[in-house]
This record gives structure tokens, C-alpha cells and sequence, in this order.
């Protein structure tokens, strides 16, 4: 993944083309992190390429709807044997899929929205698991263009701000950084500390008559 990142950052002018072929290769459960390209295609439209912006935001919405048909499709037309492989049988596990099942019957719409916001492999399973209990292909298409839509649009959004003022947030993050090193210095002191004082407590109980 990071070989992924450094390659699309050092070419930026194609980066919307190598972000929608490598979301669509995570439709088929390749381990591609669809919420790490969109933060760095965010960050190069903010930062980099502005120019590109529309590029790049187009090329994220697109590969996830398509990639979507690709854990559907994936899920109807081989999942029974994808269960066989180990991978596959720790992602598509039984008591998850009867969850996302269940919660799909009974929310429809809102399961495609809030498992489009959980990453780990969550949308690939549900996307599966609608896909191997054959759910109607159409009503998915259409359920799944909203859903694909809002949260693309406001992840996009979000990483693109603070692309916009990553100087500003690197600052504070330098801060936040000498910080959490302040206080884990302190207390690996500490605790080194405490533990010699404990040692030699022991020592002079052992030595007093």
C-alpha cells in the first residue's frame, strides 16, 4: 500500500486514473485501503494539482460505485467457493453475514449508507453478502448510487480541507507529536524508576535480621 502511495503521488498528473483502477481492484478484495486513496487524492487536489480537483473527486465516486459491482457480482457468482479460502471465510464469516443480512432487511437504504462509512473490509462483506443472497442487482444500483454519493462526497471533502491547511495542521501535529514523546519518556522513567526502588525495598527487607 505504501508502494501504491508513493507511486500516485510522484505521478499526480495521471493520479486519477491509478486511484479509480486501484478502487476497483479492491472490489475484488485485493488489500487496497479505498479510504487511504481518497485521502491522498484529496490532498493532492488540495495541495498539489487544484487543477485537478474534479479529476480526481469523479475518479474516487465512480471506482467505488463500480467497485461495488464488483463485491456484488463476486459475491453471487462465486461466493460459495470464496468460503473455502481462508481469507475469504475470516471476511465472509457466517454470524457476520447473517447480521449484515438481517439488518439489511430490515434498513434497506440505511445499511448501504453507514456500512459505507466503515472501513475493514465491513462494505466489501456487506456488498458481498447482498450479492450472495441475491438481492435484487437494479435495486442495489440504485440504492448504492446515493449511498456511494454522500459518502464520497463528504469524505472528499473533509480530507480535501484539511489538505487546504495541512501546514497549519502539521504544525500542531509536530506539537502533538513532542508531546506524546514528553509523556512517554516520563513514564518509561517511571516506571524504571519505581521498579529500582522496588528492587532495592526488597534487597533491605531480605538483609534486616
Amino acid at each position: 500500500m505504501d508502494t501504491l502511495i508513493d507511486f500516485i503521488t510522484r505521478h499526480a498528473h495521471q493520479a486519477h486514473w491509478y486511484v479509480f483502477t486501484a478502487i476497483i481492484l479492491a472490489g475484488f478484495n485485493i488489500p487496497i485501503s479505498t479510504d487511504l486513496l481518497i485521502l491522498i487524492s484529496a490532498f493532492i487536489a488540495a495541495a498539489i494539482l487544484p487543477e485537478h480537483t474534479w479529476h480526481l473527486y469523479l475518479s474516487i465516486l465512480f471506482g467505488c460505485y463500480l467497485s461495488a459491482w464488483c463485491a456484488y457480482w463476486t459475491g453471487r457468482l462465486v461466493g460459495g467457493q470464496l468460503q473455502r479460502i481462508t481469507f475469504f471465510a475470516n471476511l465472509l464469516k457466517r454470524d457476520r453475514m447473517d447480521r449484515v443480512k438481517n439488518f439489511y432487511e430490515r434498513y434497506g437504504l440505511l445499511t448501504l449508507i453507514i456500512g459505507r462509512f466503515i472501513p475493514f473490509g465491513v462494505r466489501n462483506c456487506i456488498f458481498m453478502t447482498t450479492g450472495m443472497s441475491k438481492f435484487n442487482f437494479y435495486r442495489f444500483m440504485l440504492m448504492d448510487a446515493l449511498a456511494c454519493f454522500l459518502w464520497c462526497s463528504i469524505s472528499f471533502y473533509a480530507f480535501y480541507t484539511l489538505g487546504q491547511n495541512y501546514q497549519v495542521i502539521w504544525h500542531y501535529l509536530k506539537a502533538f507529536n513532542l508531546l506524546i514523546f514528553a509523556a512517554f519518556s516520563v513514564t518509561l522513567i517511571s516506571i524504571i524508576w519505581y521498579k529500582k526502588r522496588k528492587k532495592v525495598q526488597s534487597t533491605q527487607l531480605r538483609d534486616s535480621p
